[in-house]
């Protein structure tokens, strides 16, 4: 679609990458050295690979769901299916996969371990201090769990079957205390096992996670292509039930369940096979009692499948929720200029607060299921083992040290497979199968009849165009051997919406022959546009039938741009060809328009066109339509948006000269020009009134409006296809071609602005920006106590444990007659019972009030950033809204705060979980083994310069992915906002490629994410793998010197290695992933600081009274005018005075001071000012909801008052409940501006501003405004800017301006006189058109009464 040479990226180091490379993720290195060195930038991004290229997802996904649709046409079809189809087979493999190392690795390790202690405890077989062993054999777990509750994060956990099941083998450690003799050789090749198997497990899961995360991206991107293909084919019905916020949301939001859910889906099945298996073991140690204890276990699990679908629930709400304040946004964004014109920012900040609200509502419940959840996994193992204690001991066994840890590692396996992973799996699955459904939801929307479409555009159309540019002559002539009509419409009847009474167009029947100028005209809504939507296939008839022969180019009535320059906007993705480029630029008058712009035709243009004029825009959006060379023209009121002299030059040497022999189907309201057109259609509510030449209308006494009405008689004639004469040379000539071209190309490329993108590391002002929104210092000191007093209490229970058991070793013993208690300790057995139940319910209580707290935290510091940013926004300058797309801010408003509302805190309390574990940990090993510190040091040195190289690299990628993730999101808006223009062209492809580069920028960034954090953690692990190996040899080799070490020290300090070395490793990666998502926050803050316009309320002592302006005088003093401070003024030097009540008409191409009734309007406040003024734009906007919304959004005024403005602007009768689309899309241009008309009249002010607005309207429709105006505003001053000099002609002066400049200013008659720059416009209409211009002015002068003058 930009027409941009894509600059060509290097191949993906990944691709041809040796199984090694790919085996240690060493194919990363080259991104870490460049990331190292300096900010990565998007032209480092590689090519995508193909198996996750978007086009060849998006075919593949496209194919297998059209069979699925046509399959299931009674059936709902399934997409559910469709993925299964497309990538059921490989997510299988990994799960066989994942299940063979979880089940087998996990249980081989501690096996090895238990025999190589066996060699130890032949020398010593002393008691180990058992307090020391449980407490790290918990706090190594529980690192692991936290790992494994955020590996919803692309940053997945460590291989935590090394972490979890390693303390298994204590229970082989002390069972083998007085057992076989173990040689030493046996001892190494035991020590070698434990080594291999974490070597062995960190090169098999790290890949599988690797994978499992590429297939979660791989259906992320078949999702998005396929809802933008979906999106090319929306009906006009189904763009009435979308809006864009919602597809964006789709886009931004649901799709993203991919990138997570998929990680947890096996262990749905791999969570129960495992507890079989571990129930088993258990149950050979302690008979019966296992069972009560996993059956305490296992109750959790439907406690959280209720949590999971309470989750779903909420993921639901909260995707409605979001997409309303998505699309509110987005109007909102779309609409920024009316609502500042309108003094609408405060009120519609309140909606988006409301909006807000309800979404955070349902944001915080889900919140505190997910910190309940998180609960769980402090006291659940706890609460189970207290349980199988107390049936054993109930049963009159003994408990060992032995029996206990043996117990607990079992425990620590089951509770992350089942009370952490199962349930997520549920709840992740749940939330996925929920936006899959809303996915299937908006590819069930209605189509228009795209094959039909396509075929019979085809069926005359070449498809070789050089050849048709070439010999479109030649080509007509054969498509239409016996004068066939290239347009056919039979009976054709239609209407918008299938419940509608009555239908939009009745019965038309119109043949269009070959090289025809065909006008029609008609009333505002009487279905001119409508009719050419027919034309172009998108309103479907509801009878009768339509047969177009041949290719079609479409003008809009309302301009259609996207985000690039006006040359990439003109040629659309066609080749330039830089002869007719110049000729067609030239007939669409706009050479001078280049000449104006900073970069000629390189000049770059907004999303909607915003930094031109409504005229450039208009010639622009007609140029693509000219420069496209087919055989129709489908032209819906091109003219109406430009002066008359300009508006004459585009009809003559565009239309009718440039054109001639193409056939031209004109809609206008232009008047002048039906003398020069074959045939004129007028129609009138929905049907043909009458069809003919100007003359035989005319003779039928057809009235075309009060302007006609008095021409004179002797009309000069001309026909349609012949060119009019003009003074002008009909060939352009070279010279003034090769002018254009210089103009227009050999201008410096304009740099378009990028977006804003911080570099470096996040600054601490993020963090305190952040912490500051959540509340003060004391509520942030309140939660970290809280967080603090979990930890100690946990800890606590764990501690009484392990004293309860040395007690139990001590003070009870085993024989033949059973046990023989010899109670010496201070406390009884009950006592312990009570105490340790006390701790678990304490440890239960604290850490449910932690959770509630932190998330409430966390979701008050969300409100208050959204409310903040919206707040800037709203108050930004609209050069903010020129130069930054509505997929730009909607990217703000949508992931970034998605990933401020539910992933932070996640990765937040996780920090400070493992952070207060990893403090535990640190004093247990230190108390065990001081020696220990040494290699801990060390390593942690190692840890931290690793996290060094990493997070240089991560951060800078997480912000390329953030802002390669905008132009998808922009992409999708833009493109469905100009679906008609897009259809019309049949540029569906051109856009689905461009669609998909953008995508493949996205995956490009995001694959470089998933394998660097995948990296980081590999080699993590592996230095994990060697600080194992280094501790468990040197036991070995101390044996060697010493033979004194203990068994008890050995399982002690590698469990510890182990423990800690996990802890270090995972919490190193979750602070990595804190700081990516704090990305968010600092993309979220950037918009806390655009520039803002001045105050809104005056200061005090500035405050005008509150009936000011009582008379409406303006006076311009040097007034100059920018739209960006390094351009050259737009206004320049403007000083004249407009008198009280007086109507200025203004004309012509589009650091002082105003002054309003003698008070200076740069030292009041905008609201002072805008709300005095009434302006009805040049492009009227209109937000969904009812009429009477968008009269009065915020129910200030009475229903008469309303009634009575509808009743002024002749649409009562669609009653102040009818319903307005997104945009206002379901009334005509016309309708809307009488709605904005209307909404002035409501306000009532003194001063009326109307830029361009009657453009698009009928004259009869421009007549009825006229007088509303003339009567409804006869006591206000009126400024009056247009193209059409009759709705000028009888103000009291007009200004003339010309490239930013006064030329003329005074009474209409007065410049006529002159014969100064009015007087050449009027002429430039025509002799007869001339005539009755100068007549209305000259009458105007001869009754004024106005006293000012």
């Amino acid at each position: 679609m930009d027409g941009k040479v894509k600059q060509e990226r290097k191949k993906h180091p990944r691709e041809g990458a040796n199984p090694l490379s790919i085996l240690t993720l060493a194919f990363t290195l080259p991104t870490f050295w460049v990331g190292c060195r300096r900010d990565l930038e998007v032209t480092d991004l590689y090519k995508p690979l193909k198996e996750h290229k978007s086009s060849y997802l998006g075919s593949k996904i496209s194919r297998i769901w059209e069979k699925e649709y046509q399959e299931k046409k009674l059936k709902e079809p399934s997409l559910v299916k469709v993925l299964m189809k497309c990538f059921g087979a490989q997510i299988m493999l990994y799960g066989i996969i994942l299940a063979v190392l979880e089940i087998s690795l996990r249980l081989s390790q501690p096996l090895f371990l238990g025999l190589l202690i066996r060699y130890y405890n032949q020398m010593n077989s002393e008691p180990i201090p058992v307090h020391t062993v449980k407490t790290t054999l918990y706090n190594s777990s529980i690192s692991q769990v936290h790992e494994i509750e955020d590996a919803m994060k692309p940053l997945s956990p460590l291989t935590r079957c090394v972490l979890v099941l390693q303390p298994i083998l204590l229970g082989w450690l002390l069972q083998y205390y007085n057992s076989i003799q173990v040689t030493k050789d046996s001892a190494y090749l035991y020590a070698g096992g434990v080594i291999l198997c974490s070597a062995l497990l960190i090169f098999v899961i790290h890949p599988y996670m690797m994978g499992i995360l590429h297939m979660g991206m791989k259906m992320r991107i078949a999702c998005c292509t396929l809802i933008y293909r979906k999106a090319l084919k929306l009906s006009k019905t189904a763009l009435g039930e979308t809006t864009i916020g919602q597809a964006v949301n789709l886009l931004s939001n649901d799709v993203n369940r991919f990138d997570i859910a998929i990680i947890h889906l096996h262990y749905l099945w791999i969570g129960p096979l495992e507890t079989i298996i571990i129930t088993y073991f258990m149950y050979d140690k302690v008979e019966i009692s296992a069972l009560i204890g996993v059956a305490v276990l296992l109750m959790f699990i439907p406690l959280q499948g209720y949590l999971g679908k309470k989750s779903s629930i909420f993921r639901l709400k909260t995707a409605i929720r979001t997409d309303e304040r998505v699309r509110l946004t987005n109007e909102i964004i779309s609409g920024i200029q009316a609502i500042k014109m309108y003094c609408w920012e405060k009120p519609f900040s309140s909606l988006v607060e409301r909006a807000r609200r309800r979404e955070v509502n349902v944001i915080r419940a889900m919140s505190l299921i997910r910190g309940i959840t998180m609960s769980f996994i402090m006291f659940t193992t706890r609460l189970s083992l207290f349980v199988t204690i107390l049936a054993y001991i109930s049963y009159d066994q003994k408990i060992t040290a032995e029996k206990v840890f043996m117990l607990q590692a079992y425990y620590n396996v089951l509770r992350q497979t089942m009370t952490v992973y199962f349930p997520q799996g549920i709840t992740q699955m749940a939330e996925l199968l929920v936006s899959v459904k809303r996915l299937q939801r908006f590819m069930l929307y209605e189509e228009i009849d795209y094959a039909n479409k396509i075929s019979e555009s085809n069926q005359k159309g070449s498809n070789d165009e050089k050849k048709r540019n070439d010999a479109t002559q030649e080509k007509v002539k054969l498509s239409d051997p016996e004068g066939e009509h290239i347009i056919t419409l039979t009976n054709a009847s239609a209407k918008w919406l299938v419940y509608e009474q009555e239908d939009t167009l009745k019965n038309i029947n119109i043949k269009v022959k070959m090289g025809e100028l065909v006008a029609i005209v008609g009333q505002v809504g009487c279905g001119k546009s409508s009719l050419l939507n027919v034309i172009l296939k998108e309103l479907p008839l509801r009878s009768g039938g339509v047969k177009i022969n041949g290719k079609i180019a479409y003008a809009s009535q309302e301009p259609w741009l996207f985000a690039g320059s006006v040359r990439q906007n003109i040629l659309f993705g066609k080749k330039m060809d830089q002869f007719r480029y110049d000729r067609v630029v030239k007939a669409c008058q706009l050479k001078r328009d280049f000449t104006l712009l900073p970069y000629g035709d390189k000049t770059i243009v907004g999303e909607r066109g915003i930094s031109l004029s409504g005229g450039q825009r208009a010639r622009i959006n007609l140029a693509r339509a000219v420069y496209a060379e087919t055989e129709t023209y489908l032209l819906d009121d091109p003219l109406s948006a430009v002066d008359a002299h300009v508006g004459k030059h585009m009809f003559e040497e565009c239309i009718v000269k440039y054109l001639r022999g193409k056939t031209r189907i004109l809609v206008t309201h232009q008047l002048q020009y039906l003398h020069n057109v074959d045939r004129i259609i007028v129609l009138k509510d929905g049907a043909i009134q009458a069809e003919g030449s100007y003359n035989e209308l005319a003779s039928m006494g057809i009235d075309f409006g009060r302007l006609l009405e008095n021409q004179p008689e002797d009309v000069e004639e001309r026909s349609g296809s012949g060119p009019p004469s003009r003074t002008t040379s009909r060939n352009a000539s070279i010279s003034s071609l090769s002018s254009l071209k210089s103009n227009a190309t050999e201008k410096d490329d304009p740099v378009e602005v990028a977006e804003t993108r911080t570099k470096g590391k996040i600054s601490g002002k993020v963090y305190g920006g952040y912490f500051r929104a959540g509340g003060n210092w004391c509520v942030v000191a309140t939660v970290t106590m809280l967080c603090i007093l979990a930890q100690l209490s946990a800890s606590g229970s764990d501690f009484f444990i392990s004293q309860w058991v040395n007690m139990e070793e001590r003070y009870v013993n085993e024989t033949a007659n059973g046990l023989v208690e010899n109670w010496e300790s201070p406390i009884s057995r009950n006592i312990c019972i009570y105490v340790y139940s006390a701790l678990i319910v304490f440890t239960v209580v604290i850490t449910l009030t932690r959770s509630i707290a932190f998330f409430t935290t966390c979701m008050r510091a969300s409100i208050r950033m959204h409310d903040r940013m919206f707040e800037c926004i709203s108050r930004a300058t609209m050069r903010f809204f020129n130069i930054n797309s509505s997929g730009r801010v909607l990217n703000r408003f949508s992931k970034d705060m998605g990933a401020i509302d539910e992933l932070l805190p996640m990765a937040l309390i996780d920090c400070l979980q493992i952070g207060l574990s990893l403090l535990g940990i640190i004093v247990v090993v230190g108390i065990a083994n001081y020696w220990l510190m040494i290699p801990t040091v060390i390593i942690a040195v190692i840890f931290y310069y690793i996290r060094v190289f990493y997070l240089a690299t991560s951060r800078s990628v997480k912000r390329l992915e953030g802002v390669t993730r905008s132009p998808v999101f922009g992409h999708l808006s833009a493109t469905l906002q100009g679906l008609p223009t897009i259809r019309a062209f049949e540029a569906s492809e051109i856009l689905t490629k461009e669609f998909d580069q953008h995508q493949d920028l996205h995956s490009s960034a995001w694959y470089i994410f998933i394998s660097s954090s995948r990296a980081f953690g590999l080699w993590l692990d592996f230095f994990c793998v060697v600080y194992i190996a280094l501790v468990t040899m040197s036991f070995l080799l101390q044996n060697d010197i010493s033979s004194s070490v203990e068994g008890g020290s050995v399982g002690l300090a590698i469990t510890q290695s182990i423990g800690l070395t996990g802890m270090f490793q995972w919490g190193m990666r979750q602070s990595a992933e804190l700081e990516n998502q704090m990305t968010s926050v600092e993309r979220v803050l950037e918009y806390t600081n655009v520039d803002s316009e001045p105050p809104l309320e005056s200061t005090p002592e500035k405050k005008p009274k509150e009936s000011w302006p009582e008379e409406g005088k303006i006076d311009f003093r040097n007034v100059y005018l920018r739209y960006d401070p390094a351009e050259s003024p737009v206004l320049k030097n403007l000083n004249f005075v407009i008198y009280p009540q007086e109507k200025i008409g203004i004309v012509g191409r589009t650091d002082g001071y105003i002054e309003v009734d003698g008070i200076k309007t740069n030292e009041i406040g905008l609201h002072d000012m805008r709300s005095k003024i009434s302006i009805i734009p040049q492009e009227p906007f209109l937000f969904s909801g009812s009429l009477r919304k968008n009269l009065d959004p915020f129910d200030t005024c009475s229903d008469n008052l309303l009634w009575q403005a509808l009743e002024e602007v002749e649409l009562k009768e669609m009653g102040l409940e009818a319903h307005i689309n997104e945009g206002g899309s379901n009334l005509s241009v016309g309708q809307r501006q009488l709605v904005c008309l209307a909404r002035a009249i409501v306000r009532n002010n003194p001063i009326l501003v109307l830029d361009e607005a009657t453009a698009n309207v009928d004259p009869k429709t421009d007549e009825l405004i006229q007088r509303t105006i003339r009567t409804k505003f006869a006591k206000c001053t009126v400024l009056t800017i247009a193209h059409r000099l009759n709705t000028v002609m009888d103000s009291d002066r007009i200004l003339v301006m010309d490239a930013g400049n006064v030329v003329e200013f005074d009474a209409p008659h007065l410049l006529i006189e002159k014969k100064g720059h009015l007087n050449n416009m009027i002429n430039e209409t025509g002799p007869a058109m001339a005539e009755v211009l100068k007549e209305v002015a000259r009458q105007t002068y001869e009754n004024r009464t106005s006293t000012a003058l």
